[in-house]
């Protein structure tokens, strides 16, 4: 089956990664901070910029893979994120550093949008599962070697590496060929909505910064409120501007029907609750095991791991368990995962499987719900919109994850308040992991409603 397809395969992997590796740059926060001589709270703007860019043109730049060639949307975005990685390796100030993550947001929007279209075109539709089982494993190895390999980088050469080493391997990326169309497209080209897109990129800018901006509501900072009423009004105009043109970027009435609408929202909760892993773990491993910071990133690296191993051998049990199901087994089990989080103490080894086991239980329900998830989406829309399908898949995630930046916060905020210390911070982690996990476990009942399929 894999006779070739492996080349194209390994080169879509190459140029998805470039956007997975940009976990490296968490790593590079403490030098970027004192190379520009900032405040600690100015570097998540280093983030802000970038996720708000890609999140709001996924769906817009999906489709322009369906209308243009996914191929070709795909190169150019590989040849912008490189243009775009030294760049910002160069950046004179943070100003312009901050502008030129927005421009590497604009390249990977490009980059993720079309991925799991061109992976899924490999493959006949009958193996989509296992496409798609491959596209998840090659984003989480990415996700995973990113904290490792930069924290190298960064202590060799300083917080520009994070992103000057990735520009080669977007430019190897760019061998990649279609060997043939990847779905099958209209006779008649269809147009692309500009004027939606952009309504699109404005409600969904402004939604993800009136989340980010919700924690300062109670310090009465109220910036948060004009933002969400930004949201709401683009997201109004989008709604009725694409329920009366021909062709949408989205078409609306997928969402009407409950399982669909339901699953999306499965897999927001799914990675807003999974978020918890890399916000707080690192924190529990730093102040009560007594890891140098590389282990701690390997210990870290465990639940990446569980969604690597498991990824392949997901895609081909969807192809025998209805996808919806195997979505809520992956709920559950990550759920679980979290739930169990909850029960580390200060006193255990983190050399011992136990916590090696638990992030990995969890890393495995998500590769599991990752990869059904994803099945679900793809075969409900047509095929001739497997870009959109695709970076709708992304976009969820996308949400989920600045979701929970800003929910587990607050959680874990009055959990602990208003005492201080070790035993504050365990009773706030407990706290949180529980909540994660009971709402991740939950989620996995949305799932089950099963969407038609279409695809």
């Amino acid at each position: 089956m894999m006779e070739g397809r492996l080349l194209p395969l390994m080169l879509i992997g190459l140029g998805t990664s470039v956007v997975a590796l940009d976990t490296a740059v968490n790593i590079a926060f403490p030098d970027i901070t004192a190379s520009f001589g900032l405040p600690i709270a100015m570097i998540q703007w280093v983030v802000i910029a970038y996720v708000l860019t890609y999140a709001s043109l996924m769906l817009a730049c999906g489709r322009a893979g369906d209308v243009f060639s996914h191929g070709r949307v795909f190169r150019i975005g590989l040849l912008w994120c490189s243009a775009a990685f030294l760049l910002c390796a160069a950046a004179p100030s943070y100003p312009w550093l901050l502008f030129f993550r927005f421009l590497q947001g604009i390249g990977a929007g490009l980059v993720i949008s079309v991925a799991p279209a061109l992976v899924t075109g490999l493959f006949p539709e009958q193996h989509r599962s296992r496409a798609l089982g491959a596209f998840t494993m090659m984003f989480a190895l990415g996700s995973a070697v990113g904290p490792l390999l930069g924290g190298v980088l960064v202590h060799l050469w300083g917080w520009p590496a994070v992103f000057w080493f990735r520009a080669p391997i977007a430019l190897a990326a760019l061998l990649f060929r279609e060997s043939r169309p990847a779905l099958p497209h209209p006779r008649r080209r269809e147009p692309l909505d500009a004027p939606g897109a952009i309504l699109l990129a404005l409600a969904i800018s402004t939604l993800l910064l009136a989340v980010n901006q919700a924690q300062r509501l109670s310090r009465h900072d109220y910036a948060a409120l004009p933002l969400a009423a930004a949201a709401l009004a683009g997201a109004a105009l989008f709604l009725y501007r694409e329920s009366r043109i021909a062709e949408p970027i989205v078409h609306l009435e997928f969402f009407r029907n409950a399982g669909f609408a339901l699953i999306n929202l499965a897999n927001i909760l799914t990675n807003l609750t999974g978020f918890a892993v890399l916000l707080f773990v690192p924190y529990y491993l730093v102040r009560f095991t007594g890891l140098p910071l590389a282990a701690a990133g390997a210990v870290l690296a465990a639940s990446f791991a569980g969604m690597v191993a498991v990824s392949p051998l997901a895609g081909r049990i969807v192809e025998r368990v209805p996808p919806d199901r195997a979505a809520a087994a992956g709920a559950v089990l990550a759920g679980a995962g979290l739930w169990l989080v909850a029960s580390w103490t200060p006193d255990m080894p983190a050399e011992t499987a136990l916590i090696l086991g638990v992030l990995l239980l969890q890393g495995l329900g998500m590769g599991l719900f990752q990869v059904s998830y994803m099945e679900v989406v793809m075969r409900t829309l047509p095929r001739h919109q497997r870009g959109v399908a695709g970076s709708l898949a992304m976009l969820t995630r996308t949400l989920g994850i600045v979701g929970g930046a800003t929910l587990l916060t607050l959680v874990f905020d009055a959990a602990a308040a208003p005492a201080d210390g070790p035993a504050a911070f365990l009773a706030a982690f407990r706290t949180t992991f529980h909540f994660a996990g009971l709402v991740c476990a939950a989620s996995g009942a949305l799932a089950v409603r099963r969407p038609l399929a279409r695809g």
